[in-house]
């Protein structure tokens, strides 16, 4: 079985490519959305609270993402110091799921910052999905209700799309100019030969 990494900067649509790959029936792994189910562990919990205070929980001791979120993605230290306390619960998670689905010709984990993480080497084949900046806000912005500014501020910790896409095995461009499907068909077909 292959382990694919499905990389994207933030609004470059890389879920929507997973969710293709899905209908596709090739099982796929959110790392982000895996990694937030987390904060409910009262383990994560604690060592939030000694690292970040209060300030990011909201009144019925819960973690509330959204000012966890404001904290961590305007101090790098502060997003290191969050990513070294879930990353290795998600790649721990990650290696029990693969398991179950060892029958499948390769799996996919998606996730935003596998280059920026320093987990590439989990990975048999890595693609990227490509999307201009101007296009990547704008969907952002759209999505999430937020300003230009704010997402500007989340793509500081990202590396930049082209040297994303130069280090990854595949890229699928996804401006909105280019249709998608064929190149997911593409790649899914060169996956499948490969795992064979």
């Amino acid at each position: 079985m292959l382990k694919v990494g499905l990389t994207g900067n933030i609004g470059s649509g890389k879920s929507i490519i997973a969710e293709i790959f899905s209908s596709l029936g090739v099982p796929i792994y959110h790392a982000d959305r895996e990694s937030w189910q987390f904060l409910f562990d009262e383990s994560v919990k604690n060592k939030i609270q000694s690292s970040f205070g209060d300030q990011v929980f909201n009144p019925d001791n819960l973690i509330d993402r959204k000012k966890l979120g404001s904290v961590v993605f305007s101090d790098p230290e502060a997003l290191n110091t969050l990513n070294g306390i879930l990353h290795p619960l998600v790649i721990k998670h990650f290696s029990e799921w693969c398991i179950e689905y060892s029958f499948s010709p390769y799996i996919i984990n998606e996730a935003a910052i596998i280059f920026e993480s320093g987990i590439a080497n989990l990975f048999d084949k890595i693609i990227h999905v490509s999307c201009p900046k101007e296009i990547a806000i704008g969907r952002v912005m759209k999505r999430d209700g937020v300003d230009g500014n704010s997402v500007i501020d989340r793509m500081r910790f990202q590396m930049e799309d082209a040297v994303k896409a130069d280090l990854a095995d595949f890229v699928i461009l996804n401006s909105g100019s280019e249709m998608v499907i064929p190149q997911v068909l593409d790649i899914h077909e060169r996956l499948s030969e490969i795992s064979v």
